[in-house]
């Protein structure tokens, strides 16, 4: 565990905690909002909020753990490495992969075979998920960054936490929708009937989708996503909620479906974003995988 102290002064007096550690340390507001939230952060000894308002004399510690004796062990899981250099990886996920280990799973994850492939990974999530900076949902197939060391980690958050990174998704929609674009914008928070659930809500976070119809169907709706914020299970959340869940999906969409699929199709085609060391833009895309295109070449 690696420990940070601060003594504020009259200048950084009256600043919020999480703002101020910000500031001093890189991290983003979030990061540091998850440290507090773990217990890793106390003002004259006393654990505290990360919205604690600060006063001269106050004295900061903030415990950082660092990344040893991992406790996901490498395992030699193939996976498609689309880039990689010695600050960031560009992974293809596929469908059935979860990224890291959490409740009911433990090895086989992206993060395990992240282990064996790469030579090293940011060590700010913490031994369960190093190098991980945002996440696809396990049925979802598509793009993402991985963080080889701790600077890029802070970069690339910073970017998703300003939405500047562009994250693109395609996705085959249950019915025919007839606008050619629109924006979703709503509240998601968990479904207070399934925990396990994401929902529309008046007490969750703001999200925001746009939508642009790619092509029609007889009874379907091949759509691209765009997003502006990145709540969990955001597009399919969206989608079932505009009437049109996404098919496949297990959790949010219909029953009978007349294809039968492992998952949703939705896919992270276009990931793009600023590279944290040389500061030039970095687009890739992924294609729609074959079992995914199957099922539109049925519909043609």
């Amino acid at each position: 565990m690696e420990e940070k102290s601060f003594l504020i002064d009259s200048e950084n007096a009256l600043k919020r905690a999480d703002v101020f550690l910000s500031e001093k340390t890189g991290y983003t507001r979030s990061h540091v909002k998850k440290l507090c939230d773990e217990g890793c952060f106390s003002v004259n000894g006393k654990i505290v909020k990360s919205n604690k308002i600060l006063k001269t004399g106050d004295k900061l510690i903030l415990s950082v753990p660092e990344v040893k004796n991992l406790d996901a062990v490498p395992e030699d899981i193939p996976i498609d490495i689309v880039y990689q250099d010695e600050d960031i990886a560009v992974i293809n996920k596929p469908q059935g992969m979860v990224v890291h280990a959490g409740s009911g799973t433990n090895g086989k994850t992206l993060v395990n075979a992240l282990l064996f492939h790469l030579d090293k990974l940011s060590g700010i999530n913490g031994v369960i998920r190093p190098g991980i900076v945002h996440r696809i949902d396990k049925n979802t197939s598509g793009l993402l960054v991985v963080a080889k060391n701790d600077a890029a980690h802070v970069a690339i958050s910073k970017q998703l936490e300003d939405k500047t990174c562009r994250r693109i998704y395609v996705a085959l929609l249950n019915g025919v929708i007839k606008e050619d674009e629109f924006t979703i914008e709503t509240f998601l928070g968990r479904n207070p009937r399934d925990r396990k659930k994401m929902a529309v809500t008046p007490s969750g976070r703001r999200a925001i989708t746009n939508v642009k119809v790619l092509k029609r169907y007889k009874d379907y709706t091949l759509c691209e996503f765009s997003l502006k914020t990145g709540r969990t299970h955001q597009i399919r959340v969206h989608a079932k909620y505009i009437g049109h869940p996404i098919v496949g999906d297990p959790e949010y969409g219909i029953k009978n479906e007349k294809f039968k699929l492992n998952g949703q199709l939705l896919h992270a085609k276009t990931l793009e974003f600023i590279h944290p060391r040389t500061g030039k833009k970095c687009t890739f895309n992924a294609e729609i995988p074959e079992y995914f295109s199957e099922i539109l070449n049925k519909l043609h």
